[in-house]
């Protein structure tokens, strides 16, 4: 009687459930480019290109260790976090700073805890340290450093399920700027209008500034405060408009889709996510594996090849609403610098 309730959903199910995501990431596509509404089923036609992106990203997921608690109470045992932050006093103002940390607390009042993706620069630096070579103490050894700094939550849920889902969904945005880049710079287009293209650069960039795509869930970028934030999603609505009363040919439409699907169809090309090994000391030195010392952590670090120097370390963290501080008004940090 049991294996009634414990068989694995049909495939009709299974199916269902592919098919919903597929058109919400058709629709997040969609909505990044307006004109790929007009183009003969869009997402019909999508729907191949789509699934090869999903399956990729699902894998890179799969790779991304579990979630992490942040505290200054596993600062000293846990090897991530003790290497993430510089102090155990670090942990909970970088968290409780973070707009989407104290948003979704807000939304879920019985939350005791969040998942959030912590995204970090990660810079590797050699200096000059001390270090015993047989019995003797040398002091002008060189040495590999690695530090984390620009630690910034774009992506926060009430469970780690919903974060990971939620990451997927963000990053399917991040083929729709690949996307909408490679339109916007194709020269070779004779029937696209130079105000056009003008049009669809001033798109990307507020796009990108609003927080879409990878910047929009490992960081990177200055955060935007919520009145910039309305701002920009003014322009870009303004944006659509302007595009949608442009109009543009049918050719040129079957182009562009033709186009983001050959983007959707090579994930790998896109973004790049791989586990950095490393063995550090307690002051983030990286040592020889041979060593046995210190301690051996993998790092994911996620790239996006076609923009230059946007690379990204990131950790999956849980946060404790009792870790939450609170956070100084704009006004009251200018009190406190003027004394």
């Amino acid at each position: 009687m049991f294996g009634r309730f414990l068989r694995r959903p049909s495939a009709p199910v299974r199916d269902r459930i592919d098919r919903q995501r597929i058109d919400d990431a058709a629709g997040r596509i969609v909505g990044l480019n307006p004109h790929l509404r007009m183009a003969r089923r869009s997402r019909e036609r999508l729907a191949p290109a789509l699934t090869t992106t999903l399956r990729y990203l699902d894998g890179v997921m799969a790779k991304v260790p579990p979630a992490r608690m942040a505290s200054a109470g596993t600062w000293n045992d846990d090897p991530y976090i003790h290497a993430f932050f510089v102090a155990a006093t670090d942990v909970a103002p970088v968290l409780s700073r973070a707009i989407e940390v104290r948003a979704c607390f807000a939304r879920y009042p019985a939350l005791t805890e969040v998942y959030a993706l912590l995204g970090m620069a990660m810079i590797d630096k050699h200096i000059l340290g001390a270090a015993l070579e047989g019995e003797t103490l040398r002091r002008d050894v060189v040495q590999q450093t690695v530090s984390f700094s620009d630690h910034q939550v774009r992506v926060c849920a009430p469970s780690e399920a919903e974060l990971r889902q939620e990451i997927v969904r963000r990053l399917v945005e991040q083929y729709g700027l690949a996307a909408l880049r490679r339109v916007a710079a194709d020269e070779s287009r004779r029937e696209i209008l130079e105000q056009e293209r003008a049009l669809l650069k001033t798109r990307l960039t507020l796009l990108e500034r609003e927080g879409v795509g990878v910047r929009g869930v490992l960081g990177g970028d200055e955060p935007t405060s919520a009145a910039e934030l309305a701002r920009l999603h003014e322009q870009v609505a303004d944006n659509q408009r302007a595009l949608e009363r442009l109009g543009i040919r049918s050719e040129a439409i079957e182009r562009t889709l033709g186009q983001v699907i050959d983007v959707l169809s090579e994930p790998g090309a896109i973004l790049v996510v791989e586990n950095r090994p490393l063995r550090l000391s307690r002051t983030n030195v990286v040592l020889p594996d041979e060593d046995g010392e210190g301690e051996a952590i993998e790092v994911p670090v996620a790239r996006v090849p076609p923009v230059p120097n946007l690379m990204r370390a990131f950790s999956l963290v849980r946060f404790a609403r009792a870790e939450l501080q609170a956070v100084a008004s704009p006004s009251e940090q200018a009190a406190r610098l003027l004394g």
